[in-house]
């Protein structure tokens, strides 16, 4: 059985028709990635996932059970962490304070646990634990919120466009931390613009145009696939 499983999805922003009958699956362990044009869909089935978004119709199941319907702040206890487009961390709250605002489902001991393990991943924001988070660096607030996201241990952690905004050098670096999470045995679903790196670290693809899953396969089958190429990877 599939750790979370899409079926036929249908999300609407007024009479906008956004996501037009999306299905895809996530198996514990994978990385699965969502690539696709600016306005394809991706955000808003990554955000419909959440629980941020109520869809059409459709069906949305993390582990046998159906969430649709449940509220967005009820989906952190479930075991599902989003790691929102934008970053958007409290930037007059420093580092640790941050961290401690993506626990609040856990207890003292439990969040102590992953404060220590997110500053193993993310050694920087641990020499910065006690500055605020607006002075950090783009590539350092996107590992805040990367952290931040990580603090609850979901069993699976969505990724809104990691990169977006970044520099060359820190779009690798974030992207070896999404490989070594995923080494950790974390299950992520990955939203991004830069399909080159998605699919280069990506075990499954969805292909999203203007709503709508176009192809699907392994992350290094599309990245072979001359349509995918053209429209994504510059030839």
């Amino acid at each position: 059985m599939a750790m979370l499983a899409v079926s036929d999805l249908h999300v609407h922003y007024g009479s906008i028709h956004a996501v037009k009958g999306v299905s895809f699956e996530v198996d514990e362990g994978e990385i699965v990635t969502l690539i696709g044009a600016n306005g394809a869909g991706k955000s808003t089935t990554l955000n419909t996932v959440a629980g941020l978004l109520k869809p059409s119709s459709g069906s949305v199941e993390f582990e046998g059970e159906g969430i649709v319907g449940v509220p967005a702040h009820k989906m952190v206890s479930r075991g599902i962490a989003l790691c929102p487009e934008g970053r958007r961390v409290f930037t007059e709250m420093t580092v640790r304070e941050n961290l401690e605002m993506g626990a609040f489902s856990r207890f003292d001991d439990e969040a102590r646990e992953s404060r220590r393990r997110i500053y193993e991943h993310f050694p920087r924001l641990k020499e910065r634990k006690l500055q605020s988070a607006g002075t950090l660096s783009g590539g350092e607030q996107q590992m805040l919120a990367m952290g931040r996201a990580l603090m609850s241990r979901p069993r699976l952690l969505m990724l809104d466009e990691p990169s977006m905004g970044l520099a060359p050098i820190l779009v690798q670096e974030i992207f070896d931390i999404i490989k070594v999470l995923r080494e950790t045995g974390a299950t992520i679903l990955l939203v991004e613009q830069n399909a080159r790196m998605a699919l280069s670290i990506a075990d499954r693809a969805y292909v999203l145009e203007t709503g709508r899953i176009v192809k699907e396969g392994s992350g290094a089958d599309l990245l072979k696939d001359d349509d995918v190429r053209k429209a994504y990877l510059g030839g």
